[in-house]
């Protein structure tokens, strides 16, 4: 932890959100380095870190003193080691690696610029996830599948899939929700609609699971491109912060024609509350919104309650989830 300088002084919580960012950039300079995958072989002295990780000897040092500071390595002489904590999420090619934190150092660059954000109202970087290179959109798609893979296959159970056969998961971008729909239900097939540069990396995750025979991979933008057809339920997982109340209605219209008679949407994302200030994440992930996105935002009940109406959907109904995220189902209302 970093220490409070300013010790019981009531400004003190303040001063402590105020340097709340040193820990972040040491852990992810020391993720971008590759550090902890430096120690993995054994304990090193800070010399030998630094060639390994081709880095000044002097600031190698004082970055791993930091990081026994906060936890992640440790020192005996004049040797430094990982923690159990930092071997088992932090070396690269292990099990549980947090490969996705490789987002979480794009996001500094990105949140960085949210006071120019502010005063302009909306994002002053390049918007378009398919622009930003091919290391920014790996980073990211492994981000999202660290989150949906600790957390879809006990979404999926508490859904009914009684009558669905057929899945369509729209931005879908590792397969994770598809695969967990596919793992739930024996027969059901799924198809996962993401971006062409997106696709090949679905597939490499799918085929990492031996799923590629029962999760088809949709190369299109939604923004742009009609969606598949003749699906009984379609997921929307994680996409509707990313766009404008319009490009949203948009959307739903277009999921809307994906569904056969009586099929369901389902959209997972943060809902906030009336006043906008709960969930806690969710307020924070709205300005991680407005510094990434053209249009994006975290929205209420009521503002989905109301697109989903627009879109076509009725017997719309609210599900919490474990994991800070809410469930808003609907079916699809008439024939036509």
């Amino acid at each position: 932890m970093i220490p409070d300088f300013a010790g019981r002084h009531q400004a003190a919580p303040i001063m402590a959100l105020a340097r709340g960012f040193m820990a972040s950039r040491i852990l992810l300079t020391a993720f971008d380095l590759d550090i902890f995958t430096a120690l993995d072989r054994g304990p090193i002295d800070s010399v030998q870190a630094a060639r390994r990780i081709r880095c000044d000897n002097r600031a190698t040092d004082r970055l791993l003193n930091a990081l026994v500071s906060l936890g992640l390595t440790r020192k005996k002489g004049r040797l430094f080691s990982n923690t159990p904590l930092a071997a088992r999420h932090l070396v690269r090619g292990r099990p549980e690696y947090l490969a996705g934190l490789g987002h979480c150092v794009h996001l500094w660059d990105s949140w960085s610029t949210l006071t120019a954000a502010v005063r302009r109202g909306r994002s002053v970087l390049e918007p378009s996830v398919g622009r930003r290179g091919a290391a920014w959109l790996s980073a990211f798609i492994s981000a999202m599948h660290e989150r949906a893979r600790a957390q879809a296959d006990a979404v999926v159970k508490g859904l009914d899939l009684g009558a669905v056969e057929s899945v369509l998961d729209v931005g879908g971008g590792s397969g994770a929700y598809a695969m967990a729909f596919v793992r739930a239900k024996p027969g059901l097939r799924a198809t996962v609609f993401d971006l062409p540069q997106v696709a090949p990396l679905t597939r490499r995750y799918i085929s990492r699971e031996g799923l590629s025979g029962r999760v088809a991979v949709r190369a299109g933008d939604y923004e742009k491109d009609p969606l598949p057809k003749g699906f009984e339920l379609v997921l929307l997982s994680a996409i509707i912060h990313s766009n404008s109340p319009t490009a949203n209605i948009r959307l739903l219209r277009k999921c809307r024609r994906s569904l056969n008679p009586g099929g369901r949407i389902v959209i997972q994302d943060f809902v906030m509350n009336p006043d906008r200030t709960a969930p806690a994440f969710g307020a924070i992930f709205a300005l991680n919104m407005l510094t990434a996105t053209a249009a994006g935002d975290t929205y209420t009940e009521s503002e989905i309650r109301s697109w989903l109406k627009q879109a076509g959907f009725g017997s719309i109904k609210r599900r919490d989830t474990p994991f800070a995220s809410t469930l808003i189902v609907g079916s699809r209302s008439g024939k036509s």
